[in-house]
């Protein structure tokens, strides 16, 4: 391993996710929102849930009445004054998800219209915050089928809105007559208000046609129920949210490159919006590194978006790491690395945050009778990537703007 390499590749992973913490960009948010003369309740569900609680109610302390926090399991840091903390699963909804949203449900009737819901939405929000229009397990069934075919979060989302009773605006719709301030963490491209976590307190852009189609497009499967509740349109008109969007992946690829330059790497932005298969995404990074092998200065390419996999195998691993290991045979030999880590901390149903490799992580693993290309086919990159101490460890950050991939070379 390059210890070189990797010593600035956990500088760059800190700092970048320190940028973008929700804290002070929630109390930004909500400085400045002119209140009801009602009470004050509030809802936050996400994988940054806690923290964007957290610092509401560090912000304005006991002017909230009540409140109710949905976040991933092991992602609940301590108590919050006036409010309950649920776990649920993530990226599959469980029983968790759904005892936090009946809280959340059950706290917001009844209020009136000088009442506000502080509304805190980050990532993961789909998963944990679910009142199944179907029985759990045929959406949990659904659900896997979305996560194992290579759609992207658009196309689930579109699906997955329309089998719930809360995503799609429909939690907006639960809330009336009250306002709701709707403060954003976003983790989908392009900020889509009606993507991220579902639009729970978003009038819905996608139409039944477009979720029909994303049905037929990956052969899902879908019981007589579940084909109905997707040919029943969703809400097309909110009159209740005020929403403030307060990070995405942009700022965490703008800290990325800030932290490489500190290092004295001359950073370029390839693109906020990188959207393909995670292996794609691996092979094309190393292909850059290739490219610019001895440079004059020390150079970092940086790319943030959200990749996707396609499951064809039984193994461990998560998106970040995929692309990291499929990086591998494309920089061996050069004085290069590639990294990739997700902000919120957890890559796929993992421990790591995501993968790092460099120009000696394919001689390791031969070394060690791995072969990277079987391992890729079997969607076992955890798996490779421990044994060549590739794996990029955070635990839970407390944000979730997506994914940060960089290339690294000297």
């Amino acid at each position: 391993m390059n210890q070189l390499l990797h010593q600035h590749t956990e500088s760059i992973v800190s700092a970048a996710i320190h940028a973008v913490l929700p804290d002070v960009a929630v109390v930004r948010a909500l400085q400045g929102y002119r209140f009801g003369t009602g009470k004050i309740v509030l809802v936050a569900a996400g994988k940054a849930a806690w923290q964007m609680a957290n610092a509401a109610s560090d912000c304005m302390g006991n002017r909230i009445a009540d409140g109710v926090v949905v976040t991933k399991y092991g992602h609940i840091k301590g108590p919050i004054a006036h409010i309950r903390c649920f776990e649920g699963g993530h990226p599959v909804p469980d029983d968790g998800s759904c005892r936090g949203t009946q809280a959340a449900l059950d706290l917001v009737q009844g209020l009136t219209p000088q009442d506000t819901v502080v509304f805190l939405l980050s990532g993961g929000g789909s998963a944990l915050l679910e009142k199944p229009c179907i029985p759990l397990a045929e959406l949990q069934d659904i659900t896997q089928q979305l996560l194992g075919c290579g759609a992207n979060i658009v196309e689930i989302n579109t699906i997955r809105k329309r089998l719930s009773a809360v995503k799609g605006g429909r939690f907006a719709m639960a809330c009336a007559p009250a306002q709701v301030l709707c403060v954003v963490l976003s983790d989908v491209l392009g900020d889509p208000l009606d993507m991220i976590a579902s639009g729970p307190a978003c009038a819905d852009s996608s139409t039944c046609k477009d979720a029909e189609n994303v049905v037929k497009k990956y052969g899902l499967h879908l019981s007589a129920d579940a084909l109905a509740c997707l040919r029943k349109e969703t809400p097309k008109q909110i009159d209740n949210v005020t929403t403030r969007i307060t990070g995405s992946v942009r700022e965490l690829c703008a800290a990325a490159a800030d932290a490489a330059q500190a290092l004295g790497y001359t950073p370029i932005l390839l693109t906020d919006q990188l959207a393909c298969q995670a292996r794609e995404a691996g092979q094309f990074l190393a292909e850059i590194a290739r490219t610019h092998q001895h440079p004059d200065k020390p150079m970092a390419f940086i790319a943030g978006g959200e990749t996707v996999v396609k499951i064809i195998g039984n193994g461990k691993g998560g998106r970040n790491q995929e692309l990291a290991l499929a990086a591998a045979p494309g920089i061996s030999g050069c004085n290069a690395a590639v990294f990739s880590v997700g902000s919120d901390g957890t890559d796929g149903p993992t421990d790591a945050a995501g993968g790092y490799v460099d120009g000696d992580t394919l001689t390791t693993l031969r070394a060690a009778q791995i072969d990277a290309v079987d391992f890729l086919n079997q969607n076992d990159s955890y798996t490779a990537l421990k044994t060549a101490k590739g794996l990029l460890f955070t635990g839970p950050t407390g944000t979730n703007v997506n994914d940060v991939a960089v290339v690294l070379i000297r």
